[in-house]
């Protein structure tokens, strides 16, 4: 299979809501919290820097980059298409040309480490989500890969669209974007029954309700009560497969509803739950904790002349 899936939408930067670019400010402003001492000793010089790729991966954050060039007052020419592969060439140098970037020199300076570490993380997620997905392609699933809320506070719109770049599906964004009840919410109400109720009391016709579930008979009384997903946690492969297929069986043609795995699930261990009985497999470890993409940013030196 191909490592750059088809992409049957539109850009996915159009995804992205009109506020995200607020956020940029603050992050130049938590690297540059007073003066910029280097900047002063460089100046405003109009200068040339190539982004160069030094690991494999895929691209993604190409906005986020962008967008901290820009308020720094540069711009950016993409050499390579967001959601592509980064290979790196047979010259043996150890490096692609992914960019390059012009602007003053002190702007080019003041965006670098910020754009470059959005861009690594950003990457990394794509790739690691990427691979998982293909690895399950591969296996003959059909179903969704998604990630989780287990993201990094402040960087969630960033994380969730390496998701998407990767191929993955976002899943939930928030707490207000789908009603999902896991044990501690169960506990605290009393039972499913009565926490599905009032989670479809309050979220209306316009919010679908998950319910977490522990074993077949859990699963039982969520879809009794109307959940529209149950998420088999921490199920093994074979438990989550013989559930899936028997909680199929015993409510078809009586209610309609996704079936969630979730729990420890690896690249490594993920091929044991690809069976198409189940329609989602989430996995945190697809954007938490991900080796990132290596780039760097460098200055053209032939056009400086001393």
């Amino acid at each position: 299979m191909s490592k750059d899936l088809p992409i049957n939408h539109g850009s996915l930067e159009h995804l992205l809501p009109p506020s995200w670019k607020a956020q940029v400010p603050a992050w130049l402003a938590e690297d540059t919290p007073s003066y910029d001492y280097a900047g002063f000793v460089v100046g405003e010089h109009p200068r040339t820097a190539t982004l160069w790729g030094k690991s494999t991966g895929i691209l993604a954050g190409v906005p986020f980059f962008d967008e901290v060039f820009r308020q720094c007052g540069c711009t950016v020419e993409w050499h390579v298409k967001e959601g592509s592969s980064v290979e790196q060439p047979g010259d043996g140098s150890g490096k692609a040309k992914v960019a390059t970037v012009t602007g003053p020199a002190r702007g080019l300076l003041l965006a670098e480490r910020v754009g470059l570490n959005l861009l690594a993380r950003c990457s990394g997620i794509a790739t690691a989500s990427r691979a998982m997905l293909l690895k399950l392609r591969d296996a003959g699933y059909a179903g969704a890969l998604a990630g989780t809320r287990k993201t990094t506070p402040g960087f969630r719109l960033v994380e969730k669209y390496g998701l998407l770049v990767g191929g993955a599906d976002a899943h939930r964004m928030d707490l207000s974007s789908m009603i999902m009840l896991k044990d501690n919410h169960v506990w605290s109400r009393g039972s499913i029954t009565d926490a599905v109720a009032a989670a479809k009391l309050a979220g209306g016709f316009a919010l679908k309700v998950e319910v977490e579930v522990q074993s077949e008979a859990e699963a039982d009384e969520a879809i009794a009560a109307g959940a529209d997903v149950v998420m088999l946690d921490n199920f093994s492969g074979d438990g989550a497969r013989a559930a899936a297929r028997s909680l199929r069986e015993r409510w078809r043609g009586k209610r309609e509803f996704l079936i969630e795995v979730s729990g420890g699930l690896r690249e490594d261990n993920v091929s044991a739950y690809a069976n198409n009985d189940i329609d989602i497999i989430s996995t945190s470890s697809i954007h938490q904790g991900t080796p990132h993409v290596d780039f760097s940013l460098k200055i053209d030196k032939d056009q400086i002349k001393h």
